[in-house]
């Protein structure tokens, strides 16, 4: 895809964090948006910062019903999409062995029957576009997977699974998909997460935000840059951030045996210290 002008971009999860830079984004590249988000306050305030007057919808993905509908709306209302950007996400941070079902389902709802529904209520759309992308948001941990994550990282390997089988069945077509793996974004995910015990042995909701706010390299806006980036160059999977790299080749290095490092890594973190000297070393490594 050469570039947005006059493309149809649908994003969900677009009132924050990568979504809102997404939307910001396409926006000074002349896209027509359709944004949703269930923070009718923030979409509102999303959409007065564009400077256009984008289509927007308060609206849960994990409502299948709702999202078709939406679908439809954007088909009669804007012709159809021509770029599907499946981004809304939340997370739960426990051990499997105290996670609880009602946690487990509701962050699969939204992050793997989200993405489905979205992927399916759209694909008709974009099959008659004469080209056209779909973007499935994974995560770092759906390449490797640690301790307290088991609920995120099966969400997130299960959009990895099933991007990376769209992209086969896909291939004879002239639309792209795209499998996107961020690793530590400085977005509100950890703040609107269900966080219980963290990495390192950590409790308790700030507790939760302070470590994963310390351990994130990468903007908002640098990660949108690099996944519309990666969507034009027809990368089929996009890493993002420093983070995503290292560890992405740790993981291919040592398959087996990459987990025996967390041991080590939980150390590291119950020695970090919520100092400048953190905040130092983190904006060293982004800006190298």
């Amino acid at each position: 895809m050469k570039n947005f002008r006059s493309k149809v971009v649908v994003i969900t999860g677009a009132a924050s964090g990568i979504g809102r830079a997404l939307a910001l984004q396409l926006d000074r590249q002349d896209a027509v948006l359709a944004l949703v988000d269930r923070d009718t306050s923030a979409l509102a305030a999303l959409n007065d910062a564009t400077g256009h007057r984008h289509l927007t919808q308060e609206l849960d993905v994990a409502d299948r019903k709702a999202v078709y509908q939406f679908a439809a709306r954007v088909s009669t209302e804007l012709g159809g999409a021509d770029v599907v950007i499946n981004n809304a996400g939340v997370a739960v941070s426990q051990t499997i062995a105290d996670l609880d079902y009602d946690d487990f389902e509701w962050l699969f709802n939204i992050n793997f029957w989200g993405m489905v529904y979205g992927t399916k209520a759209f694909l008709p759309q974009l099959l008659n576009k004469p080209e056209a992308a779909i973007i499935n948001v994974s995560s770092l941990f759906g390449l490797l997977s640690i301790p307290t994550q088991g609920a995120y990282n099966a969400s997130k390997f299960a959009i990895r699974g099933f991007t990376e089988a769209l992209q086969a069945e896909l291939k004879r077509t002239k639309i792209t998909a795209h499998s996107v793996h961020p690793g530590g974004i400085r977005t509100n995910i950890a703040r609107n997460a269900r966080l219980y015990q963290a990495p390192g042995g950590i409790t308790g909701s700030q507790a939760g935000v302070d470590l994963f706010s310390r351990i994130s390299f990468t903007d908002a806006e640098k990660a949108a840059s690099i996944l519309l980036d990666g969507i034009q160059r027809k990368r089929s999977r996009i890493l993002i951030g420093p983070d995503a790299f290292a560890l992405d080749l740790v993981q291919r290095l040592f398959p087996k045996y990459y987990t025996d490092a967390f041991s080590l890594l939980e150390r590291l973190i119950n020695r970090l210290e919520p100092s400048s000297k953190v905040d130092k070393h983190i904006t060293k490594i982004t800006q190298a």
